[in-house]
């Protein structure tokens, strides 16, 4: 496959960048699924032009916006993804303020088993998605699947990617492996269960209790906040969320910001009022940086991940640090 063709039909610069494409955006594409509460709602970015783009599923957290925690947030990573030769899919997962379902329910409010199906849900019905936008038609590789997520929807992608835990339901392992998508990004990810968990998280989130990478395999960049505490969730502190690294197994890299909380500089929106540690700058380096790390992982060889590395984690100014390993 040529540059220009992966880089949605863009130049690249020496130094592994890639200049944006129009980007193209369509939403709400609705995919029936019967049993569920509500019928699946997706929103999916693409650049107007290139051919045999890979595919990043997107997973919302679950803050207190009403809109955010949906298909309308996280805008910054999306567009900036699409514009950069990815075809960016976000589901409204059923954890969504926007869909104000039944408290009540057995997986309310966080719905972790729901979300991690949506996304195999997605992958099934493809052919569905690129019918209701058929600007897609033809132009996409379904062989080159990543999956995304910040906060919980960290936890999403790493029950995508491999990790288990035990249903506080029924007892049994859950087993939510998505073998198709072959690449992750987590995002302020939640880290493991136990004695971690603060005891609001260990009461109120009960599946967390026993959250286990061992078994997370598949290839991931775990994003974390050196001043992340998260202390409704964790005993920990920031290194709680560099666990999906430091216990999984398989090739895996660590991306730490110096001076970032758990918004990560403001990647669920612009502008966002709930966003602690607001910086444009902060952004921009997470989007090239997780960019970079995915187009690494889809066209090995590429220059893009080491050069984003070499700009934004090395020297005075650098953002954060980068830590890696094969096994």
């Amino acid at each position: 496959m040529s540059e220009s063709t992966y880089a949605a039909g863009t130049a690249t610069s020496p130094a592994g960048s890639v200049d944006p494409a129009p980007v193209l955006s369509v939403a709400p594409v609705v995919l029936p699924v019967p049993g569920r509460p509500v019928d699946l709602h997706v929103r999916v970015s693409a650049p107007l032009t290139g051919s045999e783009l890979p595919v990043v599923l997107l997973s919302h957290g679950h803050g207190r916006s009403n809109n955010l925690s949906s298909l309308n947030g996280y805008a910054p990573l999306a567009t900036y993804w699409a514009a950069h030769g990815f075809v960016v899919v976000q589901p409204t997962h059923l954890s969504s303020s926007t869909l104000r379902l039944d408290p009540g329910h057995p997986e309310a409010p966080l719905y972790w088993r729901s979300r991690a199906e949506d996304m195999s849900r997605i992958l099934d019905r493809f052919d569905a998605i690129e019918a209701a936008v058929p600007q897609l038609r033809g132009r996409v590789d379904r062989s080159r699947v990543a999956v995304a997520g910040h906060s919980m929807g960290g936890h999403t992608a790493s029950m995508l990617l491999g990790a288990r835990l035990t249903d506080p339901l029924d007892g049994t392992e859950a087993n939510l492996t998505e073998p198709r998508i072959t690449a992750g990004v987590l995002l302020a990810a939640p880290g493991r269960g136990g004695d971690a968990l603060s005891a609001y998280a260990a009461e109120h989130y009960t599946f967390f209790r026993t959250m286990d990478f061992s078994r997370m395999t598949t290839p991931a960049l775990v994003v974390a906040g050196d001043k992340d505490a998260s202390t409704h969730l964790t005993v920990l502190g920031p290194r709680w969320h560099t666990d999906p690294y430091v216990l999984a197994p398989g090739r895996k890299s660590l991306l730490t910001l110096f001076g970032a909380e758990h918004g990560l500089g403001g990647v669920s929106g612009y502008d966002v009022a709930e966003t602690t540690d607001e910086s444009p700058e902060r952004v921009a380096a997470v989007q090239r940086l997780t960019w970079a790390y995915l187009r690494g992982e889809f066209h090995p060889g590429d220059p893009a991940w080491q050069a984003a590395q070499d700009a934004l984690t090395s020297g005075p100014d650098a953002v954060g640090r980068v830590e890696s390993k094969q096994g």
